[in-house]
């Protein structure tokens, strides 16, 4: 199993938000999650990327084999997991080609490989570009600087396809997307997809699944995940909305 979360409980400045979260995701698997504000869903993912500020105070997160409670994010990011901010971060004054060339050749070294040459490192970039519809303009801007919300999101699949990850996480990577960006990052998704990595995507709505289809959805309400279905699951949230999941049980 490539991830394996058993009994999470998590902390944010002394408020339990993960009450006991559960979820296996195989490799060549897709998972939705889902659920209303304030049930955790970002929660989970911080504490499984590694971010600060989020103690977990009981459970563990498998991940290849190995606990990963207490990793550095920048060894988890090593390993294979990746995740898409749902709200993508600015950094004035660094370019998209020596941000992207950094991230590349730092997980380049942690596998003990060569730095990628620039005449191959652009090759690919060009390559991985056409995969999100992003122009060539976009090397030579500054990161995430004066993006629309849209292309925010489009550089975020791209980062997640220069990088190859094995386990990829979108936190509500639809939000604020039109119909035709949305498209556009779905494609992306779905294009990386293979049978040797995983995705979760975290979504309040299930027109992003119509694009990206599921192999399992799972509602969360109050810090667990009280249901696990497939696609139809989510479409019957659409219909019914998120007050009926109050007295569901596994």
């Amino acid at each position: 199993m490539l991830l394996n979360i058993k009994n999470l409980h998590v902390s944010i400045g002394g408020k339990e938000i993960l009450k006991g979260f559960n979820l296996g995701v195989n490799e060549g698997e897709i998972h939705a999650i889902m659920g209303p504000n304030g049930t955790g869903k970002s929660t989970w993912a911080a504490a499984v990327t590694g971010r600060e500020g989020y103690e977990i105070t009981e459970g563990e997160i498998w991940y290849k084999g190995q606990n990963i409670v207490g990793m550095p994010p920048e060894e988890r990011a090593n390993l294979g997991i990746f995740l898409s901010f749902q709200y993508p971060v600015e950094i004035p004054g660094v370019s998209m080609q020596n941000f992207m060339r950094t991230a590349v050749n730092a997980k380049r070294e942690y596998q003990g490989l060569p730095p990628m040459s620039m005449i191959d490192f652009t090759k690919m970039m060009k390559q991985k570009q056409a995969m999100v519809e992003i122009t060539e303009k976009l090397q030579n801007r500054y990161v995430n600087v004066g993006f629309s919300g849209g292309e925010k999101k489009k550089n975020e699949i791209f980062q997640m396809a220069m990088l190859e990850p094995e386990l990829s996480i979108l936190d509500e990577t639809d939000s604020g997307l039109d119909i035709d960006a949305l498209r556009i990052v779905a494609n992306g998704v779905n294009q990386l997809h293979n049978e040797h990595n995983a995705f979760v995507v975290i979504t309040h709505y299930q027109r992003l699944l119509d694009y990206i289809v599921p192999d399992f959805v799972h509602v969360m309400y109050d810090g667990r995940i009280v249901k696990s279905g497939d696609k139809k699951l989510a479409l019957e949230l659409e219909e019914k909305g998120y007050e009926w999941v109050k007295d569901l049980k596994l």
